[in-house]
Parts: structure tokens; C-alpha cells; sequence
């Protein structure tokens, strides 16, 4: 008997509305244990390399983990993988809430779907068995009310949807995908993928839960979390959410503002989480199961930027870019963006960068307003930064270029566009900065789909949290602005953490080596009592470790590899202002990091590709094969 899986993955192929059930058994669940490995398997068996992301030969897939569903807080994650539109390369993106918890539920462990649909249809899956509904009532409507409208045709209210947005159907390149109208797969343009197969939503529900190998010792961790919470690191984040760091990334001089000009912020206050907490904020909301509730909702009924508690409320990331990045003090303004945002399905890092990136090139001269329609684009107009956000959701006017993305934008325009944008394998920046956290930098410039901050600890925990990082064999640490081969050894295994966490699909605000809830250990645990299986930290490293490499190597197909690891130019600029002023990425510094991480991790470190030998030792020889390596 499977244990905390169904052994179940529904193949559906829209060209033809068929249906395939397959059970690829324990030995292929603990090899790659869910979500994005799982995601990347799928990817790399059905999608030739070369393809369009937006052809019906790409694949999506939507995975869950073994752990998903389960009574414990944190877990209720899903991962959806494809050819991602914004980076043309591997496409990756989590998503917590309901949705993940209710698919399991539904009966399946993941979703790998394949051609487009010959009109708008949208999936319903329940209880075992699916089914392909017709959307063309659905297609150009908001989040919010498609969600409504199919658990009224359905007649459930506790019907999960994930869905495309207006914006994905619109294939802007950075669409996300959008559950609860408020959880986002937000980053490398999933929204878009399953925009082009003309697939609106997936809607799930079901009862069919998955037995627990020991859910006395589960509940007995569940517990525990619960009752330390409060005394816990993550006990902040539980009280403002994300919000809350705002004021400490302004005094390190970490709050990318007026597109990374600086790193300190005049307004920062009125962005702060405790001013939201004092103003819109109405409630905390949750993911399934989970006791830390760090979500933020907020309402207004006044002024010109009315809130709806149905979107939610938004996040550090948000705040940073719609907020000083675009140079604005406006909370609600920036709160209507996120609404935005999530209404019609867009990535906020990336859309309020892409905002800021036209600001600059405006305050340059490089824009005109003959160029962005008669809108002035000033660092500072709040109004013109939410119009600009509909208008690229529904790619009107200059909307519509800006939908591309700032890398492909400012390909298209020429004059020196390029040279203040902020990408890396053409996704914009987060709002953490490599300048303040240079091992952060490193990962940015690597990662497979381009610059990430979750995907390794940044750089201060290393010496904040020692006993957690030893229990991942590092016992050195070093202070937050080295970037030596030791600190390149953290940023390394690190990585091979929280890819390991977006494999099992768990929250990395709950789980891991610095400031969460639960330690590494307390993972490996949870993973026995679910699974029954004899896990170890090892082991869950090398899942880490065999994630990346798969990621890696789809981006090795299509021959991406080293020379798309490159920080954009405008990080070589000082900083202004601030603790950071002066500072600035230095550029030998990082191809000296790239080639201890490249030796480290095994990888040619010409060309930053994985090798035989490494594939070989991972147990993903199949793929050296068919990179002829």
C-alpha cells in the first residue's frame, strides 16, 4: 500500500480530449518524490527540445509531493512545470493555499497536460475521474468570477479552481497561474502556457485521502509546531507576513528602489507591514492545515483604489516593486496592484519590475510619451503605475509591449534599453539585492529559470543559524558580504535544499536551515511518518541535488547554458543612499564564484552543463543519453 500517494498521474491530451491513468510505482515516487522534479521528468520525456513554450507541443505539468495533503502545516504546495515563455528555457513555479491539498484529494498526484484545445475548455477532475468541460462563457473573465461561476455550475462550494487569468489568455509572457483568486504560480509565465492550450481553469475536489504510515508521530509534529510557534523565528511572518521585512530591508539598504538606483526608500514606513497591520489589513488568512496563517487580506470602500478581501493583500516582493521601486509611497495604490495582479493573473515581481524598468527608461529619455501612448512614466505616479498594469494584462497600447517582459522590450527598442534592465535569462529581479547579499547574486546568475530568491538561503543565516546549517554538513560560517569558495559551498547546498523543498513540495517559510518553523531533521521525520520509508538527510539532498540537475539539462537541450549565467550590467552601478551606498556586484568576483560553483556541483564549468559522470551518480543516465554526453 502506497503511503501518503495515490500512485495515480492523469495524462490528459486537449488536441483529442483523451485520457490516460498511469502508476509509475514507489521506486519513481522516491526517486524524484513530487512536485518539481516530478514536474521536470514529465517536461523532458514529452517535450522535444527547440520547441515554442507556446505551442501545443509544450507540456505542463501540475505536481504534488508524497507529503502533500497531509495534517501538518506547510505542505499543501504545488508545483506546475513547462517550457516557460519569459526565459525560453525551463519554466518553474510553487503555489501554497488550497488547491494542492484538494487536488491530492481529487485522487491524482499530478496533472501532465499536452496539445491545445481546439476552443476554451476547462478541467474537472473529482474523485478519481476527469473530465473536459467547455470555458467559452468563462474565457475574458476575471479570476474571481470564473472561480465563482464554476462552483455554481458545479454546484460546490468547496471546489478548488486554478486558472489562467484574462492575462494568460492573452499570453502575456509572465501570467501566472491564479487559486483562491489570491495564490499565485506566479513566476516564468505558467499563466501564459495554459493560456495557449486554451485551457481556463482546473477545477478539483474529492475525499479521497491517502493513508499515513504513522499519523500518531505526524500529529505528535504538528503539534509541536503549533505550540512553538510562538517562540519561533517564523512568529513575525506569522503576525505582519512578508510585509514585515520591509523596514529591515530599507536599513540594510536592501529595498530595491527606483529600479535598484538605490537601496533605502524615503516612503519606506508607509509601506511597512505594522502601518498595513494600522490601515487595510482586516484579516490573516492560511494554506491548508497550516498554523502559521501569514497570509494578508485586506478592504477599503474609499478613494480612488477600492480592495476586495476576495484578493487577498500583498507581499513584501509586491510592496518592493509596485512600492519603491516604482518610487511610490502609496500603500493603497500598491494593494491595488497586487489586486491587479491577481484578477487577471500576473506575476508581481515581474510586472511592477517591468513598470519600473519603463519609469527609468521615461526618466532617461529612452521612452518618450510617444512611445508609451501620452502616459508619462515618472518615478512616483501611482496612477500611472496601475493604469500600466491593466493595460498590460490586457496588452493595450504600450501595454502591450510591456507584456513581453523588460529583456524582450527593451530588445525591441533599442536605445539603450537593455542597459537598465534587471534580468537574468530574461525574469526580472526580486526584490532582494546581490549588492547587500552577494551569494544571492551567485544563485541568481545560475539558477535555471533566472533570477530567484527562493531557491537558497540568503546570506546572513549562515552565521545567524549555526546549529541548523550543520545538520546540512555546513560548519563554517562565514560573515554575510564574503563571497569565498566557502560561501559559494553554502549557496551550493543550500540550493540543493530548497530544491529539494520544491520537490517534496513543502513551505520554505515552514521548513528549513535557518529561521523556520521546523529544521532539516524535522523534515526527514515528517517524511517517515508520512511515507513509511526510511528518508534520510542524505537522501533528501540528493533529491535536492537531482531536481536541479534535470532543470539544468532541459536548458542544456536547447544549448543554455554558462554565457546565459550573467548578472545584468546595471548591478555593476554604486548604489546611492543609505547603508549600501557605493556598493556594487563585482563582476570578476562572480565568474570567480561561478567557477567553484560549476567544480562544486560537478558541471563542466566551461559551459556550466551537467556531465555523463554527474548524471551517472544521480541516477539520471537516461538524460545523459539523450544529450549524447
Amino acid at each position: 500500500m502506497p503511503y501518503g500517494y495515490h500512485n495515480r498521474i492523469l495524462h490528459v491530451d486537449l488536441t483529442n480530449g483523451a485520457f490516460e491513468i498511469e502508476q509509475p510505482g514507489e521506486a519513481f515516487y522516491r526517486k524524484y518524490m513530487g512536485g518539481s522534479a516530478l514536474g521536470a521528468y514529465y517536461l523532458l520525456r514529452n517535450s522535444p527540445a527547440g520547441i515554442d513554450p507556446l505551442s501545443p507541443q509544450n507540456t505542463l505539468v501540475l505536481a504534488l509531493s508524497v507529503l502533500t495533503g497531509a495534517p501538518i502545516s506547510g505542505q499543501s504546495r504545488m508545483t506546475a512545470v513547462a517550457k516557460s515563455p519569459l526565459t525560453l528555457g525551463i519554466g518553474d513555479s510553487q503555489c501554497g493555499g488550497f488547491f494542492p491539498a484538494e487536488m491530492k484529494f481529487a485522487g491524482f498526484d499530478a496533472i501532465v497536460i499536452r496539445g491545445r484545445a481546439q476552443r476554451p475548455v476547462y478541467l474537472w477532475i473529482h474523485n478519481g475521474t476527469a473530465e473536459i468541460l467547455p470555458a467559452d462563457h468563462l474565457w475574458g473573465k476575471l479570476t474571481g468570477e470564473v472561480e465563482s461561476q464554476i462552483k455554481d455550475e458545479l454546484d460546490d462550494d468547496k471546489i478548488e479552481v486554478l486558472q489562467c487569468g484574462p492575462a494568460g489568455e492573452n499570453r502575456v509572457r509572465f501570467a501566472a497561474l491564479i487559486s483562491m483568486s489570491t495564490r499565485a504560480n506566479g513566476r516564468t509565465g505558467m499563466g501564459a502556457v495554459m493560456g495557449s492550450k486554451n485551457l481556463k481553469a482546473v477545477a478539483v475536489r474529492g475525499s479521497q485521502r491517502p493513508p499515513i504510515a504513522d499519523r500518531k508521530k505526524l500529529l505528535e509534529l504538528a503539534r509541536w509546531g503549533a505550540g512553538n510557534l510562538e517562540s519561533s523565528s517564523l512568529y513575525g511572518l506569522s503576525q505582519l507576513g512578508t510585509a514585515g521585512i520591509v523596514s529591515s530591508q530599507n536599513a540594510s539598504g536592501g529595498l530595491p528602489t527606483r529600479n535598484w538606483e538605490s537601496g533605502t526608500f524615503d516612503g519606506w514606513e508607509k509601506l511597512d507591514g505594522k502601518t498595513m497591520a494600522e490601515t487595510i489589513f482586516t484579516r490573516r488568512d492560511t494554506c491548508y492545515a497550516c498554523t502559521v496563517r501569514c497570509k494578508r487580506v485586506v478592504e477599503t470602500n474609499q478613494g480612488p483604489h477600492p480592495l476586495r478581501v476576495q484578493y487577498g493583500g500583498p507581499e513584501y516582493e509586491t510592496i518592493a516593486m509596485f512600492g519603491s521601486n516604482c518610487g511610490i509611497d502609496d500603500l493603497e495604490a500598491v494593494a491595488y496592484a497586487n489586486q491587479l495582479c491577481n484578477m487577471y493573473g500576473m506575476d508581481t515581481i515581474s510586472c511592477g519590475m517591468t513598470i519600473a524598468w519603463a519609469m527609468d527608461c521615461f526618466e532617461h529619455g529612452v521612452l518618450t510619451e510617444n512611445d508609451t501612448g501620452g502616459i508619462a512614466l515618472h518615478f512616483g505616479d501611482a496612477e500611472a503605475m496601475v493604469r500600466m498594469v491593466e493595460m498590460i494584462a490586457r496588452r493595450e497600447g504600450f501595454g502591450d509591449l510591456l507584456a513581453e517582459g523588460s529583456a524582450i522590450a527593451a530588445s525591441k527598442i533599442g536605445r539603450g534599453a537593455a542597459d537598465l534592465t534587471l534580468t537574468v535569462k530574461n525574469q526580472e529581479l526580486p526584490a532582494h539585492m546581490p549588492q547587500v547579499k552577494p551569494s544571492l547574486g551567485l544563485i541568481y546568475a545560475v539558477n535555471p529559470f533566472g533570477a530567484d530568491h527562493e531557491s537558497s538561503e540568503h546570506d546572513s543565516t549562515y552565521a545567524r543559524f549555526p546549529e541548523r546549517m550543520a545538520e546540512l554538513g555546513l560548519t563554517d560560517p562565514q560573515p554575510s558580504e564574503a563571497l569565498n569558495e566557502e560561501k559559494v559551498r553554502f549557496a551550493l547546498i543550500t540550493q540543493y535544499w530548497n530544491s529539494c523543498m520544491d520537490s517534496v513540495n513543502i513551505c520554505q517559510f515552514v521548513f528549513g536551515p535557518s529561521w523556520h518553523l521546523y529544521s532539516p531533521s524535522q523534515l526527514v521525520e515528517a517524511m517517515q511518518a508520512i511515507t513509511g520509508w526510511d528518508v534520510t538527510l542524505k537522501e533528501l539532498l540528493r533529491v535536492g541535488e537531482r531536481r536541479l540537475n534535470m532543470l539544468r539539462a532541459f536548458n542544456a537541450r536547447d544549448g543554455i547554458g554558462r554565457e546565459a549565467d550573467v548578472l545584468p550590467k546595471k548591478l555593476s552601478r554604486a548604489l546611492k543612499g543609505g547603508k549600501s551606498e557605493g556598493l556594487t556586484v563585482n563582476k570578476e568576483q562572480i565568474e570567480q564564484a561561478k567557477d567553484w560553483y560549476y567544480a562544486m556541483a560537478g558541471w563542466d564549468v566551461n559551459t556550466g552543463m551537467p556531465t555523463r559522470e554527474k548524471l551517472d551518480q544521480i541516477g539520471l543516465t537516461w538524460i545523459a543519453d539523450e544529450l549524447h554526453l
